[in-house]
C-alpha cells in the first residue's frame, strides 16, 4: 500500500494515539497523523508525543505533507527491517524502556536495531550534523564544487551528511565522496 492509500487519523492526545496502535500495530501498513499546528486554534497530540508513542509500538515517522493553515500530516509506519535509527530516536526509545513504556513490539525493534548493528550507527539530526572531515578535505582540492557547496541550503547539506554516515563500507564511503564532489562542481543540488 501506498503513502497516498493510507488512511488519516487525529487524535487530542497520546492516549487516543496509543489505544489506535494498541488495536492496529500489528495489522495496519501505516497512517497520516493529522496534527494541529502551533498556534491553530485546534488542538491534537503534537509531534513529540506522537513519536514516543510510535517507538513503543515499534513503528516511526517518516513524510511531513502541509494540510492548510491549521493542519498537517505526518506519516506513521510499521519499522521495517532496514530502517536507520537517529541518535534522536534512539534516545527517546531508551528514555521510554527505563520508564517501562516500551511494549512488546517497540522492544523487538530496539533488540533487533541493537543485534545488526543499526542502533550503534543510529544518525545525527540536521541542527547536530557534522559534515565529515574527509569530504571537506576533498572539496577543498577541486575549488568549483567548494564554491557551489557554500551556497548549499541547510537540507542539501544535510543530503550529503547523511549519504556519508549511511556508508557501511570505506570503499562505498570514498565512493559517494567522490560522486558528490563532482555532482557539486557540476552546480548539481541533491533537493530543489
Amino acid at each position: 500500500m501506498g503513502a497516498a492509500e493510507l488512511s488519516v487519523e487525529y487524535f487530542t492526545g497520546q492516549a487516543e494515539f496509543r489505544e489506535w496502535l494498541a488495536a492496529h500495530h500489528a495489522s495496519s501498513p501505516g497512517i497520516w497523523l493529522k496534527m494541529a499546528k502551533k498556534g491553530s486554534a485546534h488542538s491534537s497530540i503534537d509531534y513529540d508525543r506522537a513519536l514516543e508513542v510510535a517507538l513503543c509500538y515499534g513503528w516511526i515517522d517518516s513524510q511531513v505533507r502541509r494540510v492548510d493553515d491549521d493542519f498537517f500530516v505526518q506519516r506513521f509506519t510499521p519499522r521495517s527491517a532496514r530502517s536507520p535509527w537517529s541518535k534522536r530516536n534512539r534516545e527517546f526509545a531508551e528514555k521510554l524502556a527505563d520508564a517501562g513504556l516500551l511494549e512488546p513490539a517497540g522492544v523487538a525493534e530496539v533488540e533487533r536495531a541493537r543485534a545488526d548493528g543499526r542502533w550503534d550507527r543510529a544518525y545525527a539530526g540536521q541542527k547536530a550534523a557534522e559534515i565529515p572531515q574527509d569530504f571537506l578535505d576533498a572539496l577543498a582540492r577541486n575549488p568549483e564544487a567548494e564554491a557551489f557547496y557554500a551556497t548549499l541550503d541547510s537540507h542539501n547539506r544535510y543530503a550529503v551528511y547523511y549519504r556519508l554516515q549511511d556508508a557501511k563500507r570505506p570503499e562505498t564511503r570514498a565512493r559517494r565522496i567522490e560522486k558528490f564532489v563532482q555532482q557539486l562542481a557540476e552546480r548539481r543540488k541533491f533537493h530543489d
